[in-house]
Parts: C-alpha cells; sequence; structure tokens
C-alpha cells in the first residue's frame, strides 16, 4: 500500500505523524471518506466542498487547492492500482506544541489513504439491519459543530460503545432536544404514506454526501422528500427505515428497538433508491484512468 504522505507518497510502514500533530493530540482537524467505484471517485468535488468548508469552519488552512486535492486522491488511487476502493482523505492542524492553541501549528498536514472498506456483511443488505436507539446524545452545534467532519469522533464512538454492548451493527442517536439526529457513521431516512423523510441539518447532523446523493435521486423520480424533524416514535411507526453513508451506501432497516418497521423487510422505496445509486455511481465522479474513458 502507498500512501500519499503531505508532499510525498510513501509505503504504509513509513506514513507516520508527529506526535506533536494536533489532528493526535486533539482531534484537530477535517477527513472525509471517499468512495471509487469502476473507475470513478463518486461525488469528490462535492466531498472536496465539505471538507474545505469543514477547514474554514474550523480557521485550519488546507495549503493546497481543491484541483491540486483532487489530484492527489487520485494519484494515490493510481499508485495503488485501484478502480474500486475506499479513500480517507484527512487534513490535520499539524505539529504544534502540547498546548491547545492552534496559533502554534503553522501548517497543515495532509494524508490520503486508499484501501477497501466492508462496514456491514451482505446479508444485512438483502434481509435489512436491526438497530437500537442509545442515550449518548448527539453534539449540540453550540459546543462542537456537527456538520465539521472533524477528527473527534468520541461523541459517536460513546453511541457505538453503546451499541456493541447491545450486540448490534448500529444506533440512533437523539439530539438534546429529543430528536432523531443520525446513526453514529449513517444518516437515516424514514419513509410514511409515500415520502420520504430525513433530519435537517438544524437537527444535529453531518450532511451526508450519499445523503443528498439520495435525495437528489429520490426528486428525479417524483418521489417526494422532505427535510424535518422526527422522534423515535415516527421511526417506529414509519413504512419503512433505511440509512445512508459513504461506507454504508444504502442499507435498509426492519427492527429499531425490537420494533418490527412495515411488514419486516426491506421496502420497496428503499429497493428502488438502492438500485438508482448503484447505478448513479457507474457515471458520477471523475475518471481515475482518464485515458481508459476515452
Amino acid at each position: 500500500m502507498i500512501v500519499y504522505l503531505n508532499g510525498e507518497f510513501v509505503p504504509k510502514e513509513k506514513a507516520v505523524v508527529s506526535v506533536f500533530d494536533h489532528g493526535l493530540l486533539y482531534g484537530d482537524g477535517v477527513f472525509e471518506g471517499i468512495r471509487a467505484y469502476h473507475g470513478r471517485v463518486f461525488k469528490l468535488g462535492d466531498h472536496l466542498d465539505r471538507l474545505y468548508d469543514g477547514a474554514r469552519a474550523i480557521s485550519l488552512n488546507i495549503p493546497v487547492s481543491k484541483d491540486e486535492m483532487q489530484e492527489i486522491v487520485l494519484e494515490t488511487l493510481r499508485r495503488n492500482n485501484l478502480s474500486d476502493a475506499y479513500i480517507r482523505l484527512v487534513v490535520t492542524r499539524g505539529p504544534g506544541d502540547l498546548g491547545l492553541d492552534p496559533r502554534k501549528c503553522p501548517e497543515a498536514f495532509i494524508f490520503c489513504i486508499t484501501a477497501s472498506i466492508v462496514l456491514y456483511p451482505d446479508e444485512l443488505y438483502k434481509k435489512g439491519m436491526s438497530v437500537i436507539s442509545v442515550s449518548t446524545r448527539r453534539n449540540i452545534p453550540t459546543a462542537c459543530i456537527p456538520r465539521v467532519k472533524s477528527l473527534n469522533y468520541l461523541n459517536n464512538i460513546y453511541a457505538k460503545m453503546e451499541a456493541n454492548l447491545a450486540g448490534m451493527p448500529e444506533a440512533i442517536m437523539l439530539n438534546n432536544e429529543g430528536y432523531v439526529a443520525e446513526a453514529t457513521g449513517d444518516n437515516i431516512f424514514i419513509v410514511k404514506k409515500g415520502v420520504l423523510i430525513t433530519p435537517p441539518s438544524s437537527a444535529g447532523i453531518l450532511e451526508g454526501i450519499t445523503r443528498n446523493a439520495v435525495m437528489d435521486i429520490a426528486r428525479e423520480k417524483g418521489i417526494p422528500v422532505e427535510e424535518k424533524m422526527f422522534t423515535m416514535y415516527d421511526v417506529y411507526t414509519a413504512d419503512e427505515v433505511f440509512l445512508t453513508g459513504t461506507a454504508a451506501e444504502v442499507i435498509p432497516v426492519i427492527n429499531v428497538d425490537g420494533r418490527i418497521i412495515g411488514d419486516g423487510k426491506p421496502g420497496q422505496m428503499t429497493w428502488e433508491l438502492i438500485t438508482a445509486f448503484h447505478e448513479l455511481t457507474k457515471v458520477d465522479g471523475p475518471l481515475i484512468y482518464p485515458a481508459e474513458g476515452a
């Protein structure tokens, strides 16, 4: 495996960061999880927009342009001879001292890893998964802005630990007001009477790239889409439930806190959106190997 490491391409054994890096010491930085399918990097432009917006929100200057960052991602894939992959693009505050002050970090540090990832077993995509709601609440926007995909994921890890203890693959987190926010690493959708519903950004969520792609697909198909607050009651009584995420893609949920969703099988709209999403991944995004697509 070859890793891009702040201007160089190095073997993974040499892909190291300083112990004084604020990304390591304080979770001070931003990242993106990205997917490549069929020789294209899916929604790469959207991922880079979110990365740079998140960096701006925490006053982190990324020392390369978006075009240069795109080439970093593509070249890392080429160096590893990959056409289908999971990509982890990370920008830390960089090395500083042991204090909190970000001004002590003169320059950001960038690295890019390309590999594979399997989040859930294939069987769960076919039959649907069971999840639980947990007591850990999503970070409030005035404490740690959920819309910034930062390196500080302890909030999500707390919730994931609850899911692990319950023997569940994923957990639903509520916001401080008791409304549904998102899962530990995925966004959530419910379907009720033909309407596709997902929490708005004001619920304290990270606006997922896959989430937004699914909403676009639904609108193109004439499916009504609403971004609005809802509670666990609405989840329990939904006709369909599914989760979305870069690693998870689109995965059906058929049981929440022991309540059977719909008829206990992945719903028709869920299957329709899964199929359309997979078709979109074949044509969206820049080519990794442009000559092959000519």
